[in-house]
């Protein structure tokens, strides 16, 4: 089992995500992963990983691992914008004491 916490700009783009079963989707895939099952998911790079959600443009959330314990959702984003959330989710777990 994890405690997943969520940084502000993931709880933002959620919130802000027009369509609701893709919300509804990534949710349940939170709560999956609080469960212990991470599913689909690639290490990125360093500390970084991402979860896939199949479904709509593809989306991928990005997180850390500290230990069994704790995945931090630092940002989410579509297979489109990748290598933009990529940066931007790096930048995050640098400032929250990532080492990636």
């Amino acid at each position: 089992m994890y405690l997943v916490k969520q940084s502000e700009e993931f709880v933002a783009g959620l919130d802000a995500l027009a369509d609701l079963r893709a919300r509804q989707r990534i949710v349940a895939r939170l709560r999956l992963a609080e469960a212990g099952n991470l599913g689909d998911w690639a290490p990125v790079q360093g500390d970084l990983s991402e979860m896939r959600v199949h479904f709509g443009p593809g989306y991928r959330l990005y997180f850390i691992r500290r230990g069994r314990v704790i995945i931090v959702m630092l940002n989410a984003g579509s297979k489109s914008s990748q290598q933009r959330d990529i940066r931007r989710a790096l930048k995050i777990a640098a400032e929250i004491g990532g080492n990636s």
